[in-house]
């Protein structure tokens, strides 16, 4: 029987994202000759932890004995030599369930993501991002000066999102650019009933809802998972938020309303493993706190 992936929540990640590599990116570029060198002879010197890497631990551990819910495959523009220590260091980390990876020494990498049927991609490298996610990808690019996730919860994965141009559309966040916050407001209200369209973080949601639920019916040896909807929309705007999710028949744990303020602090206290937003300021805010991700999507992203 041919070996398939379809039935579990697909990580792929670079490995920056996934091992701290930032002393040899600088090698690489100011000499890629050079960083090819460096990791040759750093093969048996295991990579410090990225900021993924506590992410992916925790995803690891749904799977129990020969049921494997999750698989995470690093996805690298690495030469394949110096994807031997990226092995190695998953190994001396305890990640040797990592056992796949695409190594393209230099060329573009997202397109591997399509045979893999990705449910999301992190990577540090922006231009990647931004092809994945036109192509249709959850993807985002990692912060990796972002602060060290929470140990505070062993047994939970802990995932926050931004709404607009994350889990839904920018449809809304076009409104509010061009028209002002008075504008935004009537056109929530008027359109409470009718969902918003999905945006590109959607898919994970939904496959991250399905995990939840093998979770909760005790398939996964006691590890859980919890998400978070932080957004800056507040009342009334909130409701076609909800509603939307409702349409969608998935649940969202906890969800923050802040009008405006800043999420950083919030993050801080739920403590995320990860948290993702489209918007530079509040991912630099939450960076300080959390791990973040940029979702390089939507009208605050587009080129002037």
């Amino acid at each position: 029987m041919a070996v398939s992936l379809h039935d579990q929540l697909v990580v792929a990640i670079s490995s920056r994202a996934l091992f701290n590599f930032e002393e040899e990116n600088q090698v690489f570029n100011q000499d890629p000759g050079a960083y090819q060198q460096l990791q040759r002879e750093r093969l048996d010197l295991p990579a410090p932890p990225g900021v993924a890497l506590p992410l992916v631990r925790k995803l690891l551990a749904f799977n129990q004995g020969d049921r494997r819910r999750v698989e995470v495959v690093v996805l690298s523009r690495n030469d394949p030599v110096s994807g031997m220590r990226v092995f190695r260091s998953a190994k001396a980390h305890g990640l040797d369930s990592i056992q796949r990876g695409v190594f393209t020494q230099g060329r573009d990498p997202f397109g591997y993501l399509r045979p893999l049927g990705a449910h999301l991609f992190l990577s540090a490298n922006a231009a990647d991002v931004t092809q994945a996610l036109n192509l249709g990808y959850p993807a985002a690019r990692v912060l990796t000066e972002s602060a060290d996730a929470s140990s505070a919860h062993p047994q939970e994965v802990r995932i926050a999102f931004d709404g607009d141009a994350v889990l839904f559309s920018d449809e809304a966040e076009r409104v509010y650019q061009a028209e002002g916050l008075d504008a935004f407001l009537r056109h929530e209200v008027e359109l409470v009933a009718q969902p918003l369209p999905d945006g590109p973080f959607k898919p994970l949601l939904a496959a991250l809802h399905r995990l939840q639920q093998a979770a909760q019916g005790g398939e996964t040896g006691g590890m859980r998972l919890r998400t978070a909807l932080v957004t800056a929309r507040s009342a009334p705007a909130h409701e076609r938020a909800i509603r939307t999710l409702m349409d969608w028949q998935i649940e969202v744990d906890e969800a923050m309303f802040l009008g405006g303020l800043p999420k950083g602090e919030f993050l801080r206290e739920f403590a995320p493993d990860f948290f993702f937003d489209d918007q530079t300021g509040h991912v630099q805010s939450a960076s300080a706190h959390v791990p973040a991700g940029h979702v390089r999507s939507g009208i605050a992203n587009a080129t002037p």
